[in-house]
């Protein structure tokens, strides 16, 4: 049944529902008549994702440096909303975020920027870094902020839950082959599954497929999808899911049928 024939009632109760079942069920793409909020924000397959990132590249002349810098911002912001300074329990605000080696790490490394901008107290680690030079410049940035980078991550779990507030899964991504995953992650990732703080993940949790969803990896607490949420993000039944993707040109929404949410005020991110 299409929007236009249900009832104010339904329609409220179609709201209530976490947007992962929403999207597994599947709507008419139709738009309240008091708010231009679509009611349907449907997932990217792995493909459809490739495929608008080389639009925004190509086409649109986005810079790959633009595109991680947006992203690592909004990501920051979404944890400034999920964790603001005043509700963390521990008396400093750390945060452990942890990168990966290609552009999910990256966009770990900008948000590890801003949210020491932001008061936040982050430690990078960083166990295999990248040789491209742009990935290289976002590792400068960090140091000329003094921000720490770990050596190694500690495998005993306690010694994560005591010294953060929460670990910022930026490890695989979207961009990771599916299959087993390979060290140094497998035991990065075994590791992250014990611990009993929060995780934050950045657009596709480490160690799920991007359209399957979760397989071996990790149970993240906040999900943070870029551009449009992946297929996987369906199977996500964390505390809180954020999109950042403000940015996307309107052609681009359309040709792709994004479908997204409105954005309240100037925000950068929107809580599906």
């Amino acid at each position: 049944m299409g929007l236009g024939a249900q009832t104010g009632t339904e329609v409220l109760g179609w709201f209530a529902k976490p947007w992962a079942e929403r999207a597994r069920a599947g709507c008419s793409g139709g738009v309240l008549p008091s708010s231009s909020r679509p009611i349907c924000l449907l997932p990217c397959s792995r493909e459809e994702a490739e495929a608008l990132e080389k639009e925004l590249l190509e086409d649109y002349r986005f810079g790959r440096q633009q595109l991680i810098e947006i992203w690592g911002h909004a990501c920051a912001i979404a944890v400034t909303k999920a964790f603001p300074l005043m509700s963390l329990p521990k008396k400093q605000p750390t945060v452990l975020v942890v990168c990966g080696p290609e552009q999910n790490g990256a966009i770990g490394l900008v948000c590890a920027r801003h949210l020491r901008v932001f008061e936040y107290e982050p430690t990078i680690f960083y166990p295999k870094r990248s040789p491209n030079s742009l990935y290289r410049d976002f590792t400068t940035q960090c140091e000329k902020m003094d921000i720490p980078f770990l050596s190694y991550l500690p495998t005993e779990v306690q010694l994560i839950n005591d010294a953060y507030n929460m670990v910022i899964d930026a490890i695989l991504g979207a961009d990771a082959e599916p299959g087993e995953v390979k060290e140094p992650y497998a035991s990065i990732l075994a590791t992250l599954k014990q611990i009993r703080i929060p995780i934050v993940s950045l657009d596709v949790p480490s160690g799920w497929d991007v359209e399957a969803g979760n397989n071996e990896g990790i149970s993240p607490d906040i999900l943070i999808s870029l551009a449009a949420p992946k297929q996987c993000a369906t199977r996500f039944v964390g505390r809180k899911h954020f999109l950042a993707g403000r940015f996307l040109p309107y052609d681009v929404q359309k040709k792709f049928e994004l479908n997204l949410p409105e954005y309240p005020g100037t925000e950068c991110v929107v809580s599906l």
